[in-house]
């Protein structure tokens, strides 16, 4: 579907939030980013790789969510306290690997024409603002809400979430809190909005033109159950 600025009447705002791992992605990045940063960076750390299905087992049972978990695998593979500027140079390999291989088509095409219909773009994403702003930047898009890391006093990152992990609720709530810091009124916006996972369907919901792509069973039967629209690239 072609896009105009005509295509919405009025002056309102136009946001296209989107998820990132399975809707911009093939797939997820997460565990791909920790062993990325582990064999470039430190590839002894990777002798801790067979721990992991320790926490995995720790999330599967309930007895851990996924901040914890996350931690976790962070504190194995990429260290519990790191200089941000040691980590730059791979942040960037990374992000490079990423949109190189897996971003969809689709996404790249879908941007540029929204871009050209006035749309300001949002990746909000559990995934690490560490990894995912230098991904964004090479998608064109124009800010992220994504889940924080703590730092300490000198500037180290540490294997700490700061705040809720941005996923589910937390990641509207995340999304309402950047739109209150930019000045930027519910009333006052046009909201598209995209995911591949059912714990998105807060942000759906909110959004005035919810898109479940490449949706997972659940999702897909509620966006049918919903009316809303799927798109599907895989």
């Amino acid at each position: 579907m072609r896009m105009s600025k005509r295509s919405i009447k009025g002056n309102k705002t136009l946001l296209a939030i989107y998820d990132m791992d399975r809707t911009i992605t093939r797939r997820a990045t997460y565990s791909r980013f920790l062993l990325h940063m582990a064999w470039e960076r430190a590839p002894l750390r990777l002798i801790f790789a067979p721990i992991l299905p320790f926490g995995l087992l720790l999330y599967a049972t309930g007895i851990w969510k996924r901040k914890p978990l996350k931690q976790f695998s962070q504190r194995l593979l990429v260290g519990h306290r790191v200089k941000k500027s040691e980590l730059s140079e791979y942040l960037e390999s990374h992000a490079k690997l990423v949109v190189g291989r897996n971003v969809y088509r689709e996404l790249r095409e879908r941007v540029k024409e929204e871009k050209s219909a006035g749309y300001r773009h949002v990746m909000a994403t559990a995934s690490y603002r560490l990894y995912v702003e230098a991904i964004a930047e090479r998608l064109d898009f124009d800010d992220v809400v994504a889940t924080d890391l703590a730092t300490d006093a000198s500037g180290h990152v540490l294997a700490q979430i700061d705040g809720h992990n941005c996923y589910d609720i937390a990641k509207l709530d995340k999304v309402r809190d950047w739109m209150a810091k930019e000045g930027l009124k519910r009333e006052d916006c046009f909201i598209r909005a995209y995911s591949d996972h059912v714990s998105d369907a807060p942000l759906l919901e909110f959004s005035d033109k919810p898109f479940a792509t490449n949706p997972h069973g659940p999702l897909r039967r509620v966006a049918k159950a919903m009316g809303w629209e799927i798109i599907d690239w895989r």
